[in-house]
């Protein structure tokens, strides 16, 4: 399993984008670019629930209707540039950040004309548990953000929950579970949140599975991602935001840990390469 992710990740290129979606979410009758990233969300465990009412419009339509607009988001991305910071934070016993490792990279060209991500920043690692090194994140974020596109939905059973404000934002609740799993191929499983006014997918909370369990890094915990988008340039829902908790099991205990993702500073690329993210389709494949 470790060198099936390993492989995996080294064919995604380093710290290439990841699953996860994220950040606040403006208010319905605001819509014109991106907001701040928030402060951290709360992140909540959340299973099958009974079905509330159906909605107004058959939940068919709504499921053709943002998986279009997924794709249009996965191609429209290709043509922006940003920065991506990612944090790995231990915990005390005190509930209080105790030491931290962060990484920021963005898009660079090489000499050969191909497109890379390079670091600009990267601080001093004060992590007293962990031990890692940044490319061990690669089989965690390399995953498509954008998993429910048309080409993509047959292979998912979607099921109506009812709706829930986020932040200012009404949504619809869709369970989404993949229709059965491979031991070369991830699906995601957990639950998508949808605009009702412009029925977009403006939060994700969930895994990626195959045959052989949850995927996750080799050296790194964390497998669930609660995770947001913004709205750039008045028309795309993009990743801002993605945080995921989890514990490291010790000899004498645990330790509380959090990986936190934020995309930032979203501007189309001009005279230059687009930047390729993972295409929702297909679904990323460790190698065995």
């Amino acid at each position: 399993m470790i060198s099936a992710l390993r492989q995996f990740a080294a064919t995604a290129g380093l710290l290439t984008a990841a699953l996860v979606l994220a950040g606040p979410l403006c208010a319905q009758d605001e819509r014109a670019g991106p907001l701040a990233p928030p402060p951290d969300h709360t992140v909540r465990r959340i299973g099958a629930r009974p079905t509330e009412a159906p909605p107004p419009i058959p939940a068919e339509d709504i499921i053709k209707r943002f998986s279009q607009k997924e794709e249009e988001y996965r191609i429209a991305r290709m043509g922006f540039t940003f920065r991506k910071t990612i944090r790995v934070q231990e915990f005390g016993d005190d509930g209080k950040p105790s030491a931290d490792y962060q990484i920021t990279i963005e898009p660079a060209v090489g000499s050969d004309g191909k497109a890379y991500e390079k670091i600009v920043d990267q601080s001093h690692s004060t992590l007293r548990y962990l031990n890692f090194e940044p490319e061990d994140l690669e089989a965690l974020l390399a995953l498509p953000p954008f998993v429910l596109t048309p080409s993509q939905l047959d292979k998912y059973d979607l099921q109506y929950l009812g709706k829930e404000q986020v932040d200012e934002v009404n949504c619809y609740m869709f369970q989404v579970k993949p229709k059965r799993v491979e031991r070369t191929r991830a699906y995601f499983d957990g639950v998508v949140w949808i605009d009702d006014h412009d029925l977009a997918v403006v939060k994700t909370y969930g895994k990626w599975v195959t045959e052989l369990g949850d995927v996750h890094s080799p050296v790194l915990p964390f497998t669930m991602f609660d995770t947001y988008r913004e709205n750039v340039d008045g028309k795309f829902w993009f990743p801002n935001y993605a945080r995921s908790d989890d514990s490291l099991r010790l000899k004498n205990g645990e330790v509380r840990l959090r990986l936190t993702v934020r995309w930032t500073d979203y501007k189309p690329a001009v005279g230059g390469p687009k930047i390729q993210t993972p295409a929702a389709s297909p679904a990323p494949k460790p190698s065995l």
